[in-house]
């Protein structure tokens, strides 16, 4: 079983109705939007890093028992510019590009300064988000693509920089219960301060419901908290959030800003400007949501790099975070395309695999406690807070299970306390053929697989007036290897985790980040 994760995505924009075998659920209605890189190969010219590639983006909408699939590239500036040039003239964070040896001076001159100064890509292949009532593809980068998620119709360019002064923003928002939206940005050397800003996106009024209205006019700065290092600020993929606090990991995986501005002169890419320092440690700040103050006490942890957070909850005066975990960076390296086409098991390159680490912060206050105490006090976890002096705690996490990834929970239970997690199985390779169903009590593990199958991040979706956690569906978008047959929507029983149906699209599915669910209302 083989996979071309190099080959170019050939795009469906007209409704295709799908073959369904088992049965749907009836409560089941809405629409599945997966964002993911599809073109990799612009004339004679490639893409290195998979990562890189064009957005394209698949709708798995369903109604009725029935699946409608359609599939459009996001016509991006970046795609524009690239196709009507017929080679890749925007760089990515893995791959710089250089002009054609044909182009004149001045065209070269300008390009030069194009990089020194980068203005990033608005090649949004990484996620689906919601502000508003709007739906928008999203990388990291300033500038977001507002999109229609039924007809996959490229609209609007956003720019966060008119609204905020961000260069880097998450592409893995919050959203709380009365439609709001956190997120966090990168402001780099704004006023010759770096720092990290948060911010929320108020709901739309029932005043303002109909009106075409910018959902960032309305964005409010909740807090900043300045960069350890003015040139240097850390990568990070997302954050945690509870019901009265923003979790940041400050993780010592830092973008050289400087390295950054010469790197097209130096003819590397932007990525070989990242480094991870793994004798410094992980700072964990807490900020209260309401107030934008951070907590007082300051928790360290040993060297890590966090890609996606899996929850958060507050539990007895503590601050409970699960996240997934790699002791180095060596997930962004196997994604070079380079790599793909060899044999990208851990074991045969000797990469570390992730794992479900959960953090225990206690939020009470260190006075009166000696130094070397443990300050956890909730009795089902492992994990330890031990204080190194007045106001600072090291921690050490409690690792839950290993080989898991591209974690979704019942997103009904973001910042509450939960018991089950979905994602990908990495046990072996970056490239997984298993998804499973985590329980964080028992420590179980169920899996579904298929021979010759690829499947996606999976999707959570609870049933009306559910009465468990785990009672709902998950929707996989599933790559078939098997010749003659087209790749396919998983539908499985969330409880169970044993398939309730899949509907062929008839088509060929290709391996992607992550989707979002739009629920239909009547």
């Amino acid at each position: 079983m083989s996979v071309d994760f190099s080959k170019n995505a050939k795009e469906r924009p007209e409704p295709y109705n799908a073959e369904v075998m088992g049965t749907i659920p009836d409560w089941l209605q809405g629409t599945l939007v997966r964002n993911g890189p599809g073109i990799f190969s612009v004339g004679e010219t490639s893409y290195d890093h998979w990562c890189d590639g064009m957005s394209f983006m698949n709708s798995f909408s369903i109604k009725n028992c029935k699946v409608t699939h359609r599939s459009r590239f996001l016509r991006s500036d970046t795609y524009n510019s690239n196709m009507a040039s017929n080679r890749i003239v925007v760089s990515e964070m893995g791959t710089m590009a250089y002009p054609d040896p044909s182009k004149n001076f001045l065209f070269k001159a300008i390009t030069f300064l194009n990089h020194t100064v980068p203005d990033f890509t608005d090649n949004a292949a990484s996620n689906i988000i919601k502000y508003g009532n709007d739906y928008y593809a999203t990388s990291e980068t300033n500038y977001i693509r507002k999109i229609d998620p039924f007809t996959l119709e490229t609209l609007d360019k956003v720019d966060y920089m008119k609204f905020l002064p961000v260069n880097l923003v998450s592409s893995h928002p919050h959203y709380d219960r009365e439609g709001n939206v956190y997120n966090v940005g990168t402001s780099i050397a704004e006023k010759a301060k770096t720092k990290y800003i948060f911010f929320k996106i108020p709901a739309v009024t029932e005043k303002e419901k109909g009106k075409n209205v910018p959902p960032l006019k309305k964005v409010e700065v909740i807090c900043t908290v300045p960069c350890h290092s003015l040139l240097s600020p850390c990568y990070y993929h997302s954050f945690g959030m509870t019901e009265n606090y923003i979790i940041f990991i400050e993780q010592p995986f830092k973008l050289d800003i400087l390295r950054m501005a010469t790197a097209y002169m130096r003819g590397v890419n932007w990525a070989s400007c990242m480094k991870f320092f793994p004798e410094e440690s992980t700072l964990i700040h807490l900020i209260e949501k309401k107030t934008g103050k951070k907590v007082e006490m300051k928790y360290h942890t040993g060297a890590m790099v966090v890609y996606h957070h899996v929850n958060a909850y507050e539990d007895d005066g503590h601050v409970v975070l699960d996240v997934i975990a790699y002791d180095d960076t060596s997930l962004y390296e196997m994604f070079y395309l380079s790599r793909l086409k060899k044999d990208i098991s851990f074991q045969s390159n000797g990469y570390t695999k992730p794992n479900y680490r959960r953090f225990v912060l206690p939020v009470r206050s260190d006075k009166g406690i000696a130094v070397g105490e443990n300050m956890v006090t909730l009795k089902y976890t492992t994990a330890t807070a031990v204080k190194q002096k007045e106001g600072k705690l090291e921690c050490q996490a409690e690792v839950l299970c290993e080989g898991f990834e591209l974690p979704r929970i019942n997103y009904d239970f973001n910042g509450k306390k939960h018991q089950f997690i979905y994602g990908n199985i990495v046990e072996e390779s970056v490239l997984s053929t298993q998804v499973a169903k985590f329980d964080t009590e028992t420590k179980k593990m169920v899996y579904w697989s298929e021979e010759n199958c690829w499947p996606s991040e999976p999707v959570f979706v609870p049933r009306p007036n559910a009465e468990s956690e785990d009672d709902g569906v998950l929707l996989i978008a599933v790559i078939n290897c098997i010749p003659g047959q087209s790749g396919f929507l998983l539908i499985l029983d969330g409880k169970t985790f044993k398939e309730v149906a899949r509907a062929y699209v008839n088509t060929e599915l290709h391996r992607d980040m992550h989707g979002f669910f739009i629920p239909h209302t009547n």
